[in-house]
């Protein structure tokens, strides 16, 4: 007789918020921008982001607004180690009704597992609890896997909501179910 072992089940995703500023946090927000960065620097320039683009950026785009009492940061762990992270952040102008989902990202080595579904429920838990009703964000077209994800989730194009050089693409979702348009 011959024996043969069963597939063991895969570790369980945990999310948990965690301080922007933690090792763990910041080493995320790092990667998260290595890899969006390469990516625009690549279609547009023919080239990676060099390690003096990555600081200029990580400057200008501070993470400090995802944090208590009116934001969060969130970060994902497979079998103890982290697999990606999102932030929200209450939007001012609307009494804190609507929450923006900010630096959603994935690991590449834990792309393909689910992280990302798991990711995106927790920020708009998240965002529930901060007391949103509905949940934007804004991205590039390029990042064709993320668009993809968040049309797989309910997310629909509202209007411009924001304006920068790399934002293309403006999508909602009202966190009761429904579309926001």
């Amino acid at each position: 007789m011959t024996s043969t072992s069963l597939p063991r089940p895969s570790a369980p995703w945990t999310v948990a918020a965690r301080p922007v500023d933690d090792p763990v946090s910041a080493g995320l927000l790092r990667e998260y921008l290595v890899d969006v960065a390469d990516r625009w620097y690549e279609l547009y320039e023919g080239r990676s982001t060099t390690p003096e683009e990555i600081e200029k950026h990580l400057a200008e785009m501070p993470s400090d607004d995802l944090a208590a009492p009116h934001g969060a940061f969130l970060v994902a762990h497979r079998g103890g180690e982290p697999a990606g992270c999102a932030g929200v952040r209450l939007l001012d102008g609307d009494g804190g009704r609507t929450a923006e989902l900010k630096r959603m990202f994935v690991r590449p080595t834990m792309r393909g597992l689910g992280a990302a579904a798991v990711l995106l429920a927790a920020a708009e838990a998240a965002a529930r609890g901060l007391g949103a009703g509905r949940i934007v964000l804004e991205t590039r077209l390029d990042l064709t896997e993320a668009r993809a994800l968040y049309a797989r989730h309910g997310y629909a194009d509202v209007p411009p909501f924001c304006e920068g050089p790399y934002s293309e693409v403006w999508l909602g979702k009202e966190l009761d179910g429904g579309r926001l348009g």
